[in-house]
């Protein structure tokens, strides 16, 4: 599962450590985590205890980093279930302490490599899916890290249902086209971009991430793809 970008540079197959957790934050990771996680081997996520009504979707974000962009969402769509995955325990920590600062009822975690989560969750379940702003891998060594393959397309495709969106953004340039690339070549996905506008201007509810915050400073400009899930 990729991780959002960070310095470390670590690898993205299982959980990850990076600097000391604070006490609070670690509180948090024995305390709070383990009744709001879901894992390959307890793939459905439990959101009668805590929503007032079942959620009228789910939407999966792969790599959130430190979640600022998913505790964004759910705060602006509080009848959404949302599901992260993330393996880099520090952006777990930050996202368990938004979820508890803004009594967020809507969100799970997986804490671990989202692979073999989505190889065990449940066709079809998934309205909208998410990977932003990853981990470019730049060097040519790394690119079999990087998440956009035909392997994990597949298996999105599988979990996505018919009509469903994917949203991907990145503001490196070769990353931008090679996962370009690999999700127009994919026939579960169709591209929804009609001119050079709709792939440089985010959605219009758009929800805006701390690293593209960076990239925006540096005077760079993102691009976001969007691809809807071909209908079976």
């Amino acid at each position: 599962m990729p991780s959002n970008r960070r310095s470390d540079k670590p690898d993205w197959h299982g959980r990850r450590h990076g600097k000391k957790l604070r006490p609070g934050h670690r509180k948090l990771v024995e305390k709070r985590l383990p009744t709001l996680r879901v894992t390959a081997q307890d793939p459905d996520p439990d959101f009668a205890g805590t929503m007032t009504d079942a959620p009228a979707q789910i939407w999966l974000e792969i790599g959130f980093g430190g979640g600022e962009h998913l505790a964004a969402q759910a705060r602006a769509h509080p009848e959404i279930g949302f599901i992260g995955a993330e393996p880099f325990v520090n952006g777990v920590a930050k996202l368990l302490s938004a979820i508890d600062g803004g009594d967020l009822k809507n969100i799970r975690i997986c804490d671990d490599d989202a692979r073999p989560l989505l190889d065990a969750m449940p066709e079809r379940s998934v309205d909208r899916a998410f990977v932003l702003f990853s981990d470019p891998w730049p060097k040519r060594r790394q690119n079999k890290r990087r998440f956009i393959v035909r392997e994990n397309l597949d298996r999105l495709a599988r979990v996505m249902k018919d009509g469903a969106q994917l949203r991907f953004a990145s503001d490196h340039m070769d990353f931008v086209s090679w996962s370009l690339e690999r999700l127009i070549a994919h026939p579960c996905f169709t591209w929804q971009a009609r001119t050079a506008r709709d792939w440089r201007s985010p959605p219009p509810d758009w929800q805006p991430t701390r690293y593209e915050e960076k990239a925006l400073a540096r005077g760079e400009r993102p691009a976001y793809l969007l691809f809807n899930r071909l209908a079976r």
